[in-house]
């Protein structure tokens, strides 16, 4: 038992050591890869804001500003301008309603409203199922592609809630809020109230 008392002291010691090298380790990598990393997706932001923009001169990222909408969500518009005039925008939205929580898309519109390109940049949702919004939504298949569409004559909806949108298969859940992302990001572009489009996740639909 003495032996043990006599060891305990050294062995927090060297916990206490390993605890600060590792600290400062973390420490360390964080310094040198946060800047790497923050520059990475700085450029993938500007890429997918001109795969979905029309053709613009201006520079949309430092002239971009928010847009906060009835419930709560923080939107970001990125304005493209052609030899000083408006000719469309991209609009950063996102939906809290996808099958694993938070679905971030990127959409772009002409001036006259209707959908040019868009591109997920951020989402949890199932591979093989609810992932395949990536390109489902711009396949021209049935009912599934979007782009082109215009929004003016009322929000897209999947076929299932009475729309002409085709969900995904087996995903009517991430659809759902794939789409509710795009209504938000249209209403919020033509300064509109933001339409929620709520979906209860006791859908009988499961990714």
């Amino acid at each position: 038992m003495a032996k043990l008392k006599s060891t305990l002291p050294n062995m927090f010691l060297s916990l206490t050591l390993i605890c600060i090298i590792t600290s400062g380790l973390l420490a360390t990598t964080y310094k040198y890869t946060a800047g790497p990393i923050a520059e990475t997706e700085a450029k993938a932001l500007e890429t997918a804001i001109k795969d979905v923009s029309p053709e613009f001169d201006n520079n949309p990222v430092s002239e971009s500003f928010k847009v906060e909408t009835p419930d709560g969500y923080e939107l970001l518009i990125y304005p493209a301008q052609k030899d000083g005039k408006m000719v469309g925008a991209a609009v950063e939205s996102s939906s809290k309603n996808g099958f694993s929580g938070l679905i971030r898309i990127i959409v772009g519109f002409d001036n006259e409203g209707k959908i040019l390109n868009y591109s997920v940049l951020q989402h949890a949702e199932t591979p093989g199922l609810g992932a395949k919004m990536n390109e489902w939504f711009r396949t021209e298949k049935n009912n599934q592609c979007i782009i082109g569409r215009s929004l003016s004559k009322g929000s897209l909806s999947v076929s299932k809630d009475g729309g002409d949108v085709d969900a995904i298969t087996a995903s009517t859940i991430t659809s759902r809020a794939f789409l509710e992302a795009v209504n938000r990001a249209y209403n919020a572009y033509i300064g509109l109230d933001a339409a929620t489009g709520a979906t209860s996740q006791s859908d009988e639909d499961k990714n």
